[in-house]
């Protein structure tokens, strides 16, 4: 969303964490059990300091400055509450979406909202935005086999896994390793074995260096603990630092339900996934030399500019050619 925005100097951008308007659901977050989802806890920290660290104003639930927007631009449509669905919206893919789980097979099947099926299942399926921006052709068909106008969705790319190739320069001082990459699969209520997953994980080592970067909402000294307990003395264990950074210095990457696998996939790393990797590859986000934002950018640039609905804008709108160079 800061990328988009920086391509939109001629705006007055605002910021959101994701929040509820339902007065159930913010009394939850008030208990502090939602403090693993993306409503609260962790996530909403880290949110509010990028925000501070960027100076980037922040508008959380449209209570700080009450503005009236001519365009909300959503990572989610999961959850969109009634006064941004009455202007114009634009969907932006943030990543990879959960497996459909029988749970989330069921929540639907009985009409309950689709961030019922307890996990990202049905982003990017419920048809409520007015345009779609996807990472590739492949989440294009996922998206509307799941209930999205295929009309509304344009393949753009999506900010942050457009460019891999950039990431083989850096500045972090190990390679040779097999990095793991794991999910927060626990702090999300789903059932995950994790010494099974470590033993997989230095099984497919097979004595080279292992490097685990954990996931920021994962409940770290308890993972900390497991790692140290199942694998072999020297595993480098990462809390923080550059996750795509440690991908593109490592040899071999194992994930969970991570999208940084697209990293991997882009590098040409063999992966590893709890998802079937060949059809990974079929979903893997375009790779076009970081336009992703400038091409978002465009069509808000257009949507806000243009007087009809979003139907009639979608009739017309094809996306700029941008040029760049590989290599």
């Amino acid at each position: 969303m800061h990328q988009i925005a920086s391509r939109l100097p001629d705006f007055e951008c605002f910021f959101s964490q994701l929040y509820s308007t339902h007065p159930v659901i913010k009394a939850v977050v008030k208990t502090g059990l939602l403090d693993h989802t993306i409503l609260s806890g962790e996530f909403r920290k880290r949110g509010d300091l990028y925000l501070r660290r960027n100076w980037l104003r922040n508008d959380y639930a449209r209570s700080v400055y009450r503005h009236e927007y001519d365009l909300v631009i959503l990572c989610t449509d999961l959850l969109v509450t009634r006064e941004l669905r009455a202007g114009k919206t634009i969907w932006v893919q943030e990543g990879m979406t959960d497996p459909v789980t029988p749970w989330a097979k069921f929540s639907r099947a009985i009409g309950l909202p689709a961030y019922m099926a307890m996990n990202t299942a049905f982003n990017g399926a419920s048809n409520k935005c007015d345009i779609y921006c996807a990472a590739s052709q492949g989440y294009k068909e996922q998206f509307a086999a799941l209930g999205t106008d295929s009309s509304r969705i344009i393949v753009t790319g999506i900010p942050n896994y457009d460019n891999a190739e950039s990431l083989l320069k850096n500045d972090f001082p190990r390679s040779g390793y097999v990095m793991v990459a794991t999910s927060d699969i626990r702090e999300t209520f789903r059932k995950d074995d994790r010494e099974q997953f470590i033993g997989r994980c230095v099984q497919i080592a097979g004595g080279r260096p292992l490097l685990f970067k954990l996931h920021p909402n994962e409940q770290k000294e308890r993972a900390v603990a497991e790692i140290k307990n199942w694998t072999p003395s020297g595993t480098l264990i990462y809390t923080e630092g550059n996750t795509e950074h440690m991908i593109a210095n490592c040899e071999e990457l194992i994930t969970q339900y991570s999208t940084v696998v697209y990293i991997g996939i882009a590098l040409g790393k063999k992966v590893h996934s709890y998802f079937d990797v060949d059809k990974l590859k079929k979903l893997a986000p375009i790779q076009n030399g970081g336009s992703s934002a400038d091409q978002i950018a465009d069509i808000c640039r257009r949507y806000i500019d243009f007087a009809g609905n979003g139907e009639e804008f979608l009739l017309d709108y094809s996306l700029p050619v941008l040029k760049y160079a590989a290599g």
